[in-house]
């Protein structure tokens, strides 16, 4: 039984990995250290509480002191590192919490991680030489696209607001780890994740809350800004392979190849609530354009050839199917509405 640490697992994405990765395995002990900020909610983990193989510590990952108690008294063979502020408006408003957690919690965890697996730079203590450090990133590293393009793994990194700015520098912290001391890391820079259990705050959860309360549904400037949208069972697999088979020092891009603008997003489901959930009048007519986030970028999206050629992942969903399991999550959440 090998014992991996996995940060901030009771938020959006990380809370659809755990279960789907103790389903798959039954050879891994997972430590679950999360400081349930806001964005963090032990009922979205309430299916692995009960499992043997599933630990819960909560706690700050820039504690360095407890972070290394864990490592000691579970004997961490791996690290998949999920925890990050994430929400752009918020980093607009209090940059320095972005900072705090995902650059130097982020330090924090690989030096620990180092320290504890290896002797020296590029010599890994005996029975140890396996262990390796998976962080998860963001397309926004990359900054903004025009009207054609993708982002490689070899696109140079613009980040343009201080969450991705932030992200941009975890990821050179993990890098440098590599290319320095020789610790086997990997890196994956994500699209745009949807589907059971993300935060409220996010655009997807907004529209179909608001739509079901009768509220406005605000969507920011002209609602042309596209993002390449990624169902998040899609991104958990392709975490699982990158783990366990991607090259040592290596970044792998992983997006849905769904390209849709904020239009596009909010007309589908207004269309598919009016459908299987009608009013008197459609939902498109909550629809209200608010002003612009600051500094949005207008366009990303991912090109994921090496990771589907190299480890062989593929996207199972495309935008219309899975938008139609998350509507039907988000309606059993909010069936009070």
């Amino acid at each position: 039984m090998k014992s991996v640490l996995v940060t901030g697992c009771a938020g959006f994405i990380g809370s659809n990995f755990v279960p789907y990765f103790l389903e798959k395995y039954d050879n891994y002990h997972i430590i679950n250290l999360d400081l349930l900020t806001y964005a963090g909610d032990l009922e979205n983990l309430k299916e692995c509480q009960d499992d043997k193989n599933y630990t819960f510590i909560k706690g700050d990952i820039r504690d360095r002191n407890l972070v290394q108690k864990i490592f000691d008294e579970h004997d961490i063979r791996g690290v998949i590192h999920f925890a990050a502020e994430s929400h752009v408006d918020n980093s607009i408003k209090n940059p320095g919490v972005f900072i705090e957690t995902n650059v130097n919690g982020t330090y924090t965890l690989v030096d620990v991680a180092k320290n504890y697996w290896m002797e020296k730079p590029f010599k890994y203590k005996d029975g140890y030489e396996d262990c390796r450090f998976h962080h998860i990133s963001t397309d926004e590293v990359y900054g903004t696209l025009g009207e054609s393009g993708l982002f490689r793994e070899d696109t140079p990194y613009a980040p343009n607001s201080p969450y991705s700015a932030s992200k941009a520098s975890s990821d050179m912290i993990v890098r440098s780890y590599h290319h320095t001391f020789g610790l086997n890391t990997v890196i994956t820079n994500c699209s745009n994740n949807y589907g059971p259990k993300q935060h409220d705050e996010k655009l997807i959860p907004t529209i179909i809350r608001n739509a079901l309360l009768g509220n406005t549904i605000p969507i920011y400037g002209d609602g042309k800004n596209i993002r390449d949208w990624l169902y998040v069972r899609d991104h958990c697999t392709g975490i699982d392979l990158a783990y366990h088979d991607g090259k040592r020092g290596e970044t792998y891009n992983i997006g849905g190849r769904n390209e849709k603008d904020n239009l596009y997003i909010v007309d589908k489901i207004c269309e598919i609530l009016d459908e299987i959930k009608p009013q008197e009048k459609s939902y498109k007519e909550l629809i209200t354009f608010v002003e612009d986030r600051a500094g949005h970028d207008r366009r990303y999206a991912i090109d994921a050839t090496k990771i589907e050629d190299e480890l062989g992942w593929r996207a199972d969903e495309n935008f219309e199917s899975g938008i139609m399991k998350t509507i039907e999550w988000y309606l059993k959440k909010y069936k009070k509405v």
